[in-house]
């Protein structure tokens, strides 16, 4: 069966899944997303990723055209449609199609595309081996001009880093703010290990406060592990006990080399370890349950 999409108020098959190129998401990149991830019937923290999903279009003065619990049920139906209990889903509200003109005012209504896929973005091996990653030349965007935490599809800053980090031969590019301090990487948050506590970039240097973020601190602190939010510099990561990412993808993966510096013993550390399958059994018990 082929793969459906929601578009615009109809399920079409992936084939025949187009927007309008009047559309303002395509043309300015004018509009918001969130992407969440089903485990084996189970819609992780569905509720705060739709909330969140709300208040970036709050942020940008963009109409939703559902209540949360419509836009809920839509997504829980997609993943029916598409017969997947496991998925990756991808919830993207545009601005609509209107003129070629820059502002936003007058278009009559969102565009709205709802998609679920398989995802396999990291392997076993990856989990087994960490990843590299290296300091991208490109800053994240000032918090004072465009807020990080408005998930909007203008992820030009992002796809930048990205690039850089590629060419590199890494896995992730590591970001830092306007003022050199570590925020996260290009789709990722970053946790370093020092000492047996866990830190992370805050939230008011640049960072988005992620939804896995807020559980891996949640569920590290039911460990044990003692998690503290403060300004980060290069220096502690590359000196770290450990350090990882995390992500709706990644979940929890190890970083073992950063910028050529090798981190710890050069291996997937304890902390994740535990963290990994900790929070894989946290994604399967917290949010919202469906069957097919």
């Amino acid at each position: 069966m082929s793969q459906l999409i929601y578009v615009n108020g109809a399920f079409v098959e992936k084939e025949q899944a187009k927007v309008s190129v009047y559309d303002h998401g395509f043309l300015y990149g004018d509009g918001v997303f969130e992407g969440i991830r089903a485990y084996d019937g189970n819609v992780f923290k569905l509720k705060e990723h739709i909330d969140r999903l709300f208040e970036s279009a709050d942020s940008l003065l963009l109409e939703m055209p559902f209540s949360k619990e419509a836009l809920s049920a839509l997504v829980i139906e997609t993943l029916v449609k598409n017969h997947m209990l496991s998925a990756y889903i991808r919830v993207i509200i545009s601005r609509g199609v209107g003129s070629l003109s820059v502002s936003p005012f007058g278009i009559p209504e969102p565009g709205v595309v709802i998609i679920c896929e398989p995802l396999q973005y990291y392997s076993e091996e990856d989990y087994e081996k960490g990843a590299k990653i290296v300091t991208a030349g490109t800053r994240r965007n000032n918090p004072d001009a465009l807020s990080p935490q408005v998930k909007s599809l203008n992820y030009l800053n992002n796809i930048l880093a990205i690039m850089e980090a590629k060419q590199a031969g890494a896995t992730e590019a590591l970001m830092l703010n306007s003022q050199g301090f570590v925020v996260e990487c290009s789709a990722d948050n970053i946790f370093i290990v020092k000492d047996g506590v866990i830190k992370t970039p805050t939230v008011n240097s640049g960072a988005l406060n992620g939804i896995t973020r807020r559980s891996i601190i949640e569920v590290a602190k039911e460990l044990g592990y003692p998690v503290i939010e403060e300004i980060l510099t290069r220096h502690e990561v590359y000196t770290a006990d450990e350090v990882f990412i995390t992500g709706t993808a990644a979940e929890v993966l190890s970083v073992v080399d950063a910028d050529g510096r090798k981190i710890g013993n050069g291996q997937p550390g304890e902390v994740m370890q535990a963290l990994l399958p900790a929070f894989r059994k946290y994604a399967r018990a917290i949010g919202t349950k469906y069957t097919l």
